[in-house]
């Protein structure tokens, strides 16, 4: 049996906090790596993001010109995480490779080359950051997974709900701001002034994006939906047997 007691902390940690880390395969430990990266990636970027959002005036007020400072700091460090993240994709391709993540990334490059080269739509760069705030949740259900948790237990199924309700206010429910808000500046002088090129990775991009996270969120919100449906069917079993979990 594995002990669960090294949930979601780095593979370092885990190695000797929980013995269980150790019997991970190969393949898995890789994936163990790649996650907890992208949770701290997610994590510092998610909360960058939220500052901006409410604190960056220029950014607010101008969201196709606005002084993109902060902005391209933020990118960067997000840039820098993708570009990583691709080269483990491919150079583990057996182990953790995904069309899906692949496509997602780039569509992701190809957006944000036009912000940290030009400065242009740092609203609209920071405001897709917004996403990463499910990441936590998506990876710790995969450390559940591999840590021997049951689907139905109170810490997978508790994550589980968190998961498909961030996931839905930050990638899904913010969708009619933020085309709502590329509809405000549209046919605008500022908009005119960005090139074709950054016009096309804008709405290509943005677009793009969301089709991959409605086809995410179908997933989870059926998995979601698949686990408390058997939880619920358990319960009234084990209450005839006289038993609790």
């Amino acid at each position: 049996m594995i002990d669960k007691s090294g949930v979601g902390v780095s593979p370092w940690a885990s190695s000797r906090i929980s013995p269980g880390f150790l019997k991970l395969t190969h393949k898995q430990k890789i994936e163990w790596n790649s996650r907890t990266v992208s949770t701290l990636h997610a994590l510092l970027v998610g909360l960058f993001c939220l500052y901006i959002l409410f604190f960056d005036e220029a950014v607010n007020q101008d969201p196709v010109w606005g002084d993109p400072t902060l902005v391209k700091i933020n990118v960067s460090i997000t840039t820098g995480y993708l570009i990583s993240d691709l080269l483990l994709i491919f150079y583990y391709w057996r182990a953790i490779g995904d069309k899906f993540f692949v496509i997602h990334h780039l569509a992701a490059l190809y957006a944000y080359y036009y912000v940290l080269g030009q400065g242009m739509l740092p609203y609209f760069a920071n405001f897709r950051l917004l996403a990463e705030f499910s990441t936590p949740c998506v990876n710790q259900r995969w450390f559940f997974e591999v840590l021997g948790y049951p689907k139905a237990s109170k810490p997978n199924m508790a994550n589980g709900v968190l998961m498909a309700l961030v996931f839905f206010l930050v990638r899904i429910a913010v969708m009619p701001v933020y085309y709502s808000r590329m509809c405000s500046v549209y046919g605008t002088e500022a908009f005119y002034k960005v090139s074709f090129g950054g016009r096309s990775a804008w709405i290509f991009s943005s677009i793009c994006l969301d089709i991959m996270n409605v086809m995410w969120m179908h997933k989870i919100a059926r998995g979601c939906y698949k686990v408390l449906q058997s939880s619920r069917k358990a319960k009234p079993k084990s209450e005839e047997n006289g038993k609790t979990d």
